[in-house]
């Protein structure tokens, strides 16, 4: 009797039967090429298509519970999908198996080219994964491994303390003090090696001698825990001279090269922190103490900003710098209210002095001195940026922040 191989079989026919009796595979086996035999015509005989090998070998799965029979029949075909349905049909006007009756259905006809596809297609896609990650880098990729390599080999022990720290820390004017060894990692892995850590809450002595002799610039977490640790450098009298956060919710370890060079540029200064997180230093015997003090509340301070500007105007504002965010620009305004232009930021300067009495700037940065000093210059009303450096009482201009929103 011939064999399909299922190499060679196209299709599959898979046929639930149901006999209401206990039969064995013979009886089914029998009862379909007895009752299809002279049904479809000497080119369909189902025992001549097993023969020649277009019809494979049928198998038939059975179990008999509580007196009835049910099980599947599966039947591979390499006819056309036309002659292949013609044999599923065929098999549905079985009604009787031995002594018994039947009932015989077909689920479906199964395309295995289909089937061979799908599995072609999930294969190749793992053999792309592993040949994507084996493949060899580009000179560029071995540069920077090598290079990061040798970065995270520079990680020293600094002082009497014995903190993690770059290599760079008595070569420049400049010290970023961060909070843990893998946060000096990370810095180093991006070529920034002035770095030195704090190594848990107590504060070291040797970043008390280093404020005292360099630029010291502190850079924490974009979280509560790196207030806390500002406030208790300030509150240890550590002379410290700018701040630098990570962004939101982010840890110094975990950021990006993009993200620790952007934090770099928007450092503040100590005294801009000071006013923040509510800190004032005041002289008291010849010596500095600083004293808590109570922030006042967001309500009022958005009451006293709603004094010095009128609603609209705040209103246009804010729009304005929604609108600019991202950009690096600035809006320039007349007293009407009305766009005059737009520069980039570091034209602003320059620009603002080259002007006739521009009424407000808006822009998406930090105001810093520079800015202030040429809004003075020309007579600008309000500054509107992201954030300040400056502070207010220290100019008659108007400042605006998006806190003030």
């Amino acid at each position: 009797m011939g064999k399909i191989s299922p190499v060679s079989a196209k299709y599959i026919i898979h046929t639930q039967i149901q006999i209401d009796g206990a039969v064995d595979k013979p009886d089914v086996i029998g009862a379909i090429f007895g009752q299809t035999e002279g049904l479809l015509g000497n080119e369909l005989e189902l025992r001549e298509l097993q023969r020649s090998g277009r019809i494979g070998r049928i198998e038939v799965r059975i179990e008999t519970r509580g007196g009835k029979s049910n099980g599947e029949i599966v039947i591979p075909s390499s006819l056309d999908k036309a002659e292949t349905a013609i044999i599923g049909a065929a098999l549905e006007t079985i009604q009787r198996i031995g002594p018994c009756n039947s009932k015989v259905n077909v689920l479906n006809i199964e395309d295995v080219r289909i089937s061979k596809r799908d599995f072609v297609i999930e294969r190749a896609k793992e053999l792309l994964r592993d040949l994507t990650s084996k493949v060899l880098p580009d000179s560029q990729e071995i540069t920077d491994q090598v290079a990061q390599s040798v970065r995270m080999m520079e990680i020293t022990e600094y002082g009497r303390d014995r903190l993690a720290a770059g290599p760079s820390i008595d070569e420049g004017d400049e010290v970023i003090v961060v909070e843990g060894r893998a946060d000096v990692l990370n810095l180093l892995k991006h070529g920034i090696k002035n770095v030195i850590a704090l190594n848990g809450t107590s504060i070291p002595e040797t970043i008390r001698e280093l404020g005292r002799r360099k630029i010291l610039t502190v850079f924490v977490d974009g979280d509560r825990g790196g207030d806390l640790i500002i406030k208790g450098l300030l509150n240890a009298g550590i002379e410290i001279d700018h701040i630098i956060k990570a962004p939101d919710g982010k840890e110094v370890e975990e950021i990006t090269k993009k993200e620790i060079h952007k934090a770099l540029r928007s450092k503040i200064t100590v005294e801009q922190v000071k006013m923040e997180l509510g800190i004032i230093t005041r002289e008291n015997n010849s010596e500095q103490v600083q004293v808590q003090e109570v922030k006042q509340p967001e309500v009022v301070q958005q009451v006293q900003i709603q004094k010095r500007v009128i609603k609209p105007e705040l209103r246009k504002f804010k729009d304005l710098l929604d609108d600019l965010v991202g950009t690096r620009g600035a809006y320039i305004l007349d007293e009407d209210m009305n766009l005059l232009g737009k520069v980039p930021i570091m034209e602003l300067p320059n620009t603002i002095q080259n002007l006739n009495s521009p009424y407000a700037i808006v822009f998406d940065g930090y105001i810093d001195r520079e800015i202030v000093s040429a809004a003075e210059r020309s007579g600008v009303k309000y500054l509107a940026g992201m954030k300040s450096r400056i502070n207010p009482r220290e100019t008659k201009v108007e400042l605006i922040t998006s806190n003030d929103f």
